[in-house]
């Protein structure tokens, strides 16, 4: 049989995958790579635009200015995540223009998580906790991913999302031990908010059609279910600690497994929000279609003057 070169450079690529390396912009790859890549970057970047939204509705409605410019300042880094990702999706030979296109128009997703409404104050207290929290379960191992500019953009956006997530503890502590009215507002934030953090995994292992080729190539190193269930292992004991109750009532501990037991989400619901049928998505996909098309003379002018320069 005769070796293409093709099948060389498939062999190079194998072995680096296998000896967990880092697989760069220059390297080179197979077709399937590059769009499981593209696909799961995007994503990831997208949700990290229209995760402003959620957050974004109570900086006007902070109590206190202090609490204003800490969430001010988180959802600031919200959109830094969102351009470190979107420049790893460039290196991949996919436009910032062709993604957001493909965002507005339906074609490319984002973290379910984003398409429930924030109803009180809690909930910026309980994005942080709970939603973040999944976050950095997710993207702690994205740091080992093989694909270069992707592990490292996650390294600096881990980091920043380990203190979004002690920031919404804190604020969740705040309120704890406060009022009567403040407890009983975080434990209906956290009611709503549990299951939905449950489903930012995705769907289970055996309905999952991408889990097995990413983890064979590396771009994740576990799976939903184990990422599930390291989530609520670590959430269950920081519950305990805040005083609020976890809306499962299969929740407890399994002594034989080392782990706690738990529920599992409606995932008929987690599919309706997926094809865009939340509480929230065509609220979320029209402000951002609004923010992007207000911003065209920006980008307008940008280009002229990038032009003149050169």
């Amino acid at each position: 049989m005769t070796v293409t070169h093709e099948d060389e450079l498939q062999e190079q690529f194998d072995a680096t995958i296998a000896r967990h390396d880092r697989i760069e912009p220059r390297d080179w790859m197979p077709e399937g790579y590059r769009k499981t890549l593209v696909r799961q970057i995007a994503q990831h970047a997208h949700s990290e635009i229209i995760g402003m939204q959620p957050e974004g509705n109570w900086i006007t409605r902070a109590p206190s200015l202090r609490r204003k410019a800490i969430l001010l300042a988180k959802v600031q880094d919200e959109a830094g995540h969102g351009l470190y990702l979107y420049s790893a999706t460039e290196t991949l030979g996919a436009s910032r223009r062709e993604l957001t296109d493909m965002l507005i128009s339906g074609k490319q997703k984002y973290s379910s998580i984003f398409n429930y409404p924030t109803l009180s104050y809690a909930d910026v207290g309980t994005i942080g906790w709970l939603v973040d929290g999944a976050a950095i379960c997710n993207q702690v191992p994205l740091c080992r991913t093989s694909y270069g500019p992707y592990g490292r953009a996650m390294i600096r956006i881990c980091k920043e999302e380990s203190f979004h997530q002690r920031q919404g503890f804190e604020l969740l502590m705040t309120m704890m031990r406060g009022t009567d009215e403040q407890r009983a507002m975080v434990q209906e934030s956290v009611d709503r908010f549990w299951w939905p953090a449950l489903m930012m995994f995705g769907p289970p292992d055996a309905d999952s059609p991408n889990t097995a080729q990413s983890m064979a190539w590396g771009i994740k190193r576990d799976t939903n279910d184990e990422l599930r269930q390291k989530f609520v292992d670590m959430s269950v004991p920081q519950a305990e600690v805040l005083g609020v109750t976890l809306p499962d009532p299969e929740l407890r501990w399994n002594d034989e497994r080392g782990h706690y037991d738990f529920g599992q989400p409606d995932w008929e619901e987690f599919a309706q929000v997926v094809r865009g049928a939340g509480p929230c998505n065509t609220q979320r996909i029209a402000h951002r279609k609004r923010a992007h098309d207000d911003g065209a003379w920006v980008r307008e002018a940008a280009t002229a003057f990038a032009a003149r320069e050169i």
